[in-house]
């Protein structure tokens, strides 16, 4: 399918006719200097190069200068580039004029680029009215941030009030870059914890677990986190105040400072082009000398940072038009990783060369326990897949059939080891009774959790033991017992907490990992996936229909199995804010509550 893909920027509008599947290029075209007198764009078709002169044009004029140069007949549809959505644009999203009046109300926490992205799509939808226009959104990626990465620690009224929150940007592409480095890896991205680092103009650092976005260091606007080509990034809120008090400026004139005069162009002196500051810092320039420093420094604090967050890493990518090109800045970035298992190659940094056609470049030592990789991102054909699903109607599912939901309390996982340690050699679990999934069965045997604050006795174990010990527990349980148990798919304990297991009157077990909050799923047979029009780890929305209320859960993901039977399982501070098994005791109980699957979220694999 021909998708047409635009960016359009407040001083530059980037077009690519390209094949969504593929990513094949039929076109691309690269307009400059919008709005000033020196406007062109260059057009790249048929195999040959053009420069179209466009003096004064305004993004319309822009566009009615380069879309005749293209071949449009097969163009199914247009995606579009929006830089913020908000809380409310969490997909891909069908434009039209409310559409573009809510990413317009946005424009305060992007004015560099909420405007230019609607003026592009007012632009383009006039000029090809016929076929689907999809906004696309840097935001989205990053809805999966847990509250405690999203939050402001300012006072809730007023953060409520004003939306005051950590957003995160360049979604499109660290999600793009964590799935070519999971394929590369040749493996699925659910069992990877990868840390993007998209360096360019503007940069940021994303920490990718299990294919979520868990954190990054871009927050309510782009202006956080990592020094940029002329964004300032995190700096001290007195700092602000400071400036604003000594220098009397106004809100805009801050703003100018800290969006266009800072970062590597306020550092070096020379502007904000990497290249130029790579130069004098090799001519003995102090200036460009301490920007490449401190650039570095903040990137690879994040790094570290990240890493904690997550528990570890397997993977630490570089993407964009830095962190594609700049052997310096990943020399400087990845000399003191040996301590995560990260060793650079340096012979392979030297001579890493990505492209769209060999998008990955390992520039790792083969011993590295972490892998190092640069990647080359291709955020346009990231849009192209995006917009072509949505057309296609990848994200329908069958919104009529309904799903059982069970409400999963607290419960423990055993080892052979582990049930041997506690209660003797040759001891055999008791059923107490049968859970809905095939082959599993409560325990009559219980143990107390006991957390470095508390306490929860009376945890009933599950069967048949397993391959690994999991403790499963909520958001509430964690304040209970004073532990952080991060959100993990059921299995995926690797760097997750510890807890001690006690049986009452006897042993004690501490266990080094194996604490979570389970990930909101879905157990489906293969017959009912077929059915819902899902796969197995597909990541869907779910209505959940109750007498009290109704709710979407986002974020569920399917996980298919023949030994599964069909069922949405919800933790126990989940079914509270739905209404549903209040008080519930045990380790799954059933509900009288139905689920309907409302949407797909295709992923961006291959």
């Amino acid at each position: 399918m021909q998708i047409l893909v635009i960016n359009s920027g407040s001083s530059s509008i980037k077009i690519d006719l390209l094949d969504a599947q593929s990513g094949a290029r039929a076109a691309t075209a690269h307009v400059e200097r919008v709005g000033a007198d020196g406007c062109f764009a260059t057009v790249q078709a048929d195999g040959g190069e053009r420069r179209i002169e466009l003096p004064g044009a305004d993004h319309g004029a822009a566009l009615d200068g380069v879309l005749p140069a293209l071949d449009l007949s097969a163009v199914k549809a247009v995606g579009h580039r929006v830089v913020h959505g908000g809380e409310r644009f969490t997909r891909p999203t069908p434009i039209d004029d409310g559409v573009i009046a809510a990413i317009d109300e946005l424009a305060v926490l992007a004015p560099l680029h909420n405007p230019a992205n609607t003026a592009g799509m007012k632009a383009a939808m006039a000029r090809l009215p016929a076929v689907p226009h999809v906004a696309v959104f840097d935001t989205a990626f990053h809805h999966t941030l847990p509250r405690r990465a999203q939050l402001y620690a300012l006072p809730t009224e007023l953060a409520e009030k004003h939306g005051l929150r950590r957003y995160g940007f360049h979604g499109t592409s660290h999600q793009w870059v964590a799935h070519r480095a999971a394929e590369h890896l040749d493996s699925d991205i659910g069992d990877l914890r990868i840390i993007t680092c998209h360096l360019g103009n503007g940069a940021s650092v994303t920490a990718v677990e299990y294919g979520r976005s868990v954190e990054t260091s871009m927050g309510l606007t782009p202006l956080e986190g990592l020094v940029m080509g002329t964004r300032s990034g995190d700096v001290d809120p007195g700092v602000v105040l400071t400036l604003l008090r000594r220098e009397g400026w106004s809100a805009d004139e801050l703003d100018r400072v800290l969006n266009r005069e800072s970062g590597l162009a306020g550092l070096s002196g020379r502007g904000n082009d990497l290249r130029d500051i790579e130069e004098g810092a090799a001519e003995g320039d102090e200036r460009c000398r301490a920007a490449l420093h401190v650039f570095t420094h903040r990137l690879r604090k994040y790094i570290g940072a990240y890493a904690a967050v997550m528990g570890g890493v397997d993977a630490i990518v570089f993407t964009g038009g830095i962190g594609q090109n700049s052997a310096l800045v990943r020399h400087r970035v990845a000399q003191r990783l040996d301590f995560l298992g990260a060793r650079l190659d340096e012979d392979g940094n030297r001579d890493a060369k990505v492209t769209l056609d060999a998008p990955v470049y390992d520039i790792g030592r083969d011993n590295g326990r972490v892998k190092l990789m640069v990647v080359a991102t291709d955020e346009a054909h990231a849009i192209a897949r995006e917009t072509a699903a949505f057309v296609q109607h990848d994200d329908v599912v069958d919104a009529e059939r309904t799903i059982p939901i069970a409400v999963s309390a607290r419960h423990i996982h055993l080892t052979d080891e582990a049930l041997a340690y506690l209660f003797g050699d040759g001891y055999a679990l008791t059923p107490y009774k049968p859970l809905s999934q095939p082959g599993q069965y409560a325990c009559e045997e219980k143990l107390n959790l006991i957390g470095p604050k508390g306490r929860i006795d009376g945890v009933r174990i599950l069967g048949p033991t397993r391959p690994r010990c999991q403790v499963e527990i909520s958001r509430t349980d964690e304040f209970r017992l004073g532990v952080d148990a991060p959100v993990r798919p059921s299995g995926h304990v690797q760097n997750s907490p510890g807890i001690t297991l006690e049986r009452p009157g006897g042993k004690t077990l501490t266990l080094e990992e194996g604490l979570i909050c389970a990930w909101r799923h879905i157990h489906m047979t293969p017959e009912d996936a077929e059915r819902f029009g899902v796969a197995d780890k597909d990541v869907v929305d779910v209505a959940i229909d109750t007498d009290d209320r109704d709710l979407i859960f986002g974020d569920v993901m399917v996980r298919v199995s023949s030994k599964f039977a069909t069922e949405m399982h919800i933790d126990t501070d989940e079914a509270n804010a739905a209404g549903l098994g209040r008080g519930a005791k045990g380790s799954l109980v059933a509900t009288d509550a139905i689920a309907r699957l409302t949407r797909r979220r295709p992923s961006p694999h291959l």
